[in-house]
């Protein structure tokens, strides 16, 4: 999967990376600390592996180096991991191999055979879409589901995308919001929080 031939809005990830082209090794090799010292990386993972029947099929979307989508692999899941970056990509691939890593556009998905069971969307990934392509985006993670199939995002607040925003964004695309959580270890949310965890499911399927 890659860009299609038309001109195409970067990402604000892409944007960074071009104002600073040692970020993605930098971010590779932050996270391979983290995981060298012990550190709990995967709790996103945890979380959906729990949603989820043995050998479901799992979409990591915006899978950066591929911490969520290898852990959910090797727990017996059949994973495809996209995201924009090739350098992550790279990482991922070295770092994680089974899953199926691709280099992609988010708002360009369009990724064969079956539907998703689950596509998790962590890290903040949703702040840096480009803003014109949101509802691209999300449109696809709805396209792409399976007709029980979930979608689990998580990201800050004050990174430029409102929460109400976002949840309004997502029921356009046609996705119905049946959890939403302040932290990934299942806090409530509130009307304060400073981070959202939202579980959407497909209603008219």
């Amino acid at each position: 999967m890659g860009a299609s031939s038309h001109e195409r809005t970067p990402s604000g990830w892409e944007e960074l990376t071009a104002a600073d082209p040692n970020h993605s090794a930098w971010y590779v090799e932050r996270f391979r600390a983290l995981a060298a010292q012990g550190q709990d990386i995967v709790g996103e993972a945890r979380l959906v592996d729990a949603m989820l029947a043995r050998g479901s099929r799992v979409l990591d979307a915006g899978c950066g180096p591929g911490r969520i989508g290898g852990y959910l692999h090797e727990a017996g899941h059949e994973v495809v991991g996209v995201d924009v970056d090739p350098v992550l990509i790279e990482a991922a691939r070295a770092d994680h191999p089974g899953p199926t890593w691709l280099v992609g556009d988010l708002a360009e998905l369009d990724l064969p055979g079956a539907g998703f069971d689950a596509i998790v969307c962590a890290g903040n990934v949703l702040t840096f879409v480009a803003p014109s392509t949101r509802a691209a985006v999300l449109a696809g993670f709805a396209r792409h589901l399976t007709p029980t199939g979930r979608v689990v995002t998580g990201f800050g607040a004050d990174r430029g995308y409102a929460f109400p925003e976002f949840l309004a964004d997502a029921a356009a695309a046609g996705l119905r919001a049946d959890v939403l959580l302040s932290t990934w270890d299942l806090r409530p949310f509130t009307d304060d929080a400073d981070f959202l965890v939202a579980v959407f499911s497909r209603p008219d399927r």
